[in-house]
């Protein structure tokens, strides 16, 4: 009772876990503290039940140790929150190749955002209908300074907040710097693309680009070399964009509904077209393939026999005045395809390039195509068939050495290692089954959290190299789980520097310099609560993965219940009855459950007490 005013001055009767009531009542007899062999976290959980304001203290000094302000050995970088910019004039807009005022009256049919994009996944996406809504109009609903998208492209990063785009760039001598500052919209942010270079091509003004979308609208601006930025337009796609991403220096937009939006740099015209309802999307060169919901692959471009010494610009061929929009393959089914990945091997011939491309559909079928330069005029042939998920593929990527599918079953992965052949896939034996795991993800969409078009789980990096996933569990933590896309193995985690809440990330690789021997880098970006940029660096995190045993499938469920935890005292922070609420609540107690029975079926040393009631209060 040394401790005035704690539990003990008020109450003899104790029902509490027995295991950490011992380090607590020797502390309380000796003054020590021994918390080694147990976890600082469950027992400072305690410490403050019992109100011991000594011991909490001291556990938070020991929470402490293990953190800092300047990160581990994998934080590489901080990026203050940018100053607020200036509202932006009204100017024109442009719908087709047509200029309208700004002020025109708002389309009649109302619209709704669309999540289910990401900005650059090595463009492959899903694209889903969604329901009416009206324009999303900045409120106090939406926090203004957090990080919602980040993109980069080759030495630049892209990071989008409420009403406004920031782009940095980076060089070895000075590190990273602020060249573009777009001014404050009257509307929020969905999707930002980012062109920072054209390769082998020399455009003058249109050399760097930025774009933003909201809903049917998108602005662009080209950034000057002198870090001034000046608008190109406002475009109009009328229906609501999905996809916004740039092939060579040409801006395309994709909506569900089966609409294609293109500007061309070079002829400086906006365009229209309307094709079948789209359910997903890739890019091979100057190729723009999409799946669409009638179980057809169809590409717009000039040949999809591709020639990489003649690769042209995206729109490649015109017909009255329209994209010339070929059908290339259609499923035996007709599913509709829900996920497209295109791969180019490197080895070419005279007459062309062998191409693959694996694609899901909506009743969770993985099929794998191939393009022999040969029978280029009998269209590609159907090469495998897997038939293991039994829900619609969300995600699907084929790289060099694996195949790997994600489905809408809690992002769950399968994943296959891929046999080749001069670097053509081979027909023995084909892909072999390497493992299963799911990338666990209590996403709240565009809540506080962030927009969902930069929280897609991946996976990130180049084709030819290892890819991964990232994995945020909860929205509000600061902590990221990186792992393997091939096997789901645990590659690092890392944890905010300044305790934030990570409202988004993506991956991206960045040039070597000039000097010999210097290799391009892999970063993880994080974008933050509070406004800031924070950076991880991915290669040194592999390369210590590769001499190490790398840890188990991630997190685990100790991990997890503190994740959870995390959540739940979010909740109570703000107790509303918004849907956003009530949905995040159904789905914490349904992964509470799924724990508990874990917990019962491998036995651990975790209070069964302690998450039944968890569940009792989230019922």
């Amino acid at each position: 009772t040394w401790v005035p005013d704690s539990f003990f001055s008020r109450s003899i009767f104790i029902d509490r876990d027995p295991s950490l009531f011992a380090p607590i009542l020797n502390f309380l007899r000796t003054k020590e503290l021994q918390p080694r062999s147990l976890g600082v976290q469950q027992l400072l959980h305690e410490a403050e039940f019992y109100g011991i304001t000594p011991l909490v203290r001291k556990l938070q000094l020991c929470d402490e140790l293990d953190r800092s302000s300047c990160g581990n050995v994998l934080f590489n970088g901080y990026l203050p929150p940018p100053v607020y910019p200036l509202k932006r004039r009204n100017r024109h807009s442009v719908a087709g190749s047509q200029f309208v005022s700004s002020r025109a009256p708002p389309v009649e049919r109302a619209v709704r955002r669309s999540n289910t994009m990401p900005p650059n996944l090595g463009h492959a996406g899903i694209l889903s209908p969604r329901g009416p809504e009206e324009r999303p109009a900045p409120s106090q609903s939406h926090d203004h300074g957090l990080v919602r998208i980040i993109c980069g492209h080759h030495n630049w990063i892209a990071v989008a907040y409420a009403q406004f785009v920031v782009c940095y760039r980076v060089k070895e001598s000075t590190g990273w710097q602020t060249v573009f500052t777009s001014p404050r919209l009257e509307w929020l942010i969905d999707r930002v693309a980012l062109n920072a270079k054209v390769m082998g091509g020399a455009l003058g003004e249109h050399d760097k680009m930025v774009a933003v979308a909201s809903v049917t609208e998108i602005i662009l601006w080209s950034i000057c070399p002198d870090g001034n930025g000046n608008e190109i337009g406002v475009f109009s796609l009328n229906v609501p964009v999905e996809a916004l991403f740039f092939i060579g220096n040409q801006l395309i937009a994709t909506s569900h509904t089966g609409r294609v939006g293109v500007w061309n740099a070079v002829t400086k015209h906006w365009q229209n077209q309307d094709v079948v309802p789209i359910s997903s999307y890739d890019t091979a060169g100057s190729l723009l393939i999409l799946g669409c919901n009638n179980g057809a692959i169809y590409y717009i471009g000039k040949d999809f026999n591709i020639k990489q010494s003649h690769v042209q610009k995206f729109p490649l061929r015109m017909k009255d005045n329209d994209l010339l929009v070929t059908e290339l393959y259609r499923d035996p089914t007709e599913d509709a395809i829900t996920a497209l990945s295109v791969y180019l091997t490197p080895k070419t011939s005279d007459s062309g390039n062998w191409i693959e491309i694996a694609y899901g559909t909506s009743s969770g079928t993985v099929r794998v195509i191939v393009q022999h330069p040969e029978t280029v005029g009998s269209g590609p042939q159907l090469f495998q068939t897997f038939s293991v998920h039994r829900s619609p593929v969300t995600k699907i990527m084929l790289s060099e050495k694996h195949l790997i599918s994600v489905c809408a079953d809690n992002n769950h992965v399968r994943t296959w290692t891929v046999t080749r052949f001069r670097g053509m896939i081979s027909t023995q034996p084909g892909s072999t089954p390497l493992t299963s795991f799911k990338i666990l993800s209590l996403d709240e969409g565009e809540g506080h959290g962030g927009c969902s078009a930069g929280t897609e789980i991946g996976p990130y990096g180049e084709r030819d190299d290892q890819q991964v996933f990232i994995q945020r569990v909860v929205p509000d933590t600061d902590k990221l789980y990186v792992r393997l896309s091939s096997n789901g193995k645990r590659v690092c985690e890392v944890r905010s520097v300044d305790g934030t809440s990570i409202t988004c990330f993506t991956v991206h690789e960045c040039e070597g310099s000039s000097r010999i021997g210097s290799r391009a880098r892999r970063y993880l970006f994080s974008g933050h609560a509070n406004g800031s940029i924070q950076m991880w660096d991915l290669t040194t995190a592999m390369e210590i993965a590769g001499k190490v045993d790398i840890r188990g499938k991630s997190p685990t469920e100790e991990e997890l219940l503190e994740l959870l935890d995390q959540c739940d005292l979010a909740l109570t922070r703000t107790p509303d009855s918004t849907p956003r609420a009530s949905t995040c609540r159904y789905s914490l107690c349904h992964l509470y459950t799924r724990v508990y029975f874990i917990v019962l079926r491998r036995t651990m040393t975790v209070n069964i007490s302690y998450i039944s009631s968890k569940l009792l209060v989230l019922l």
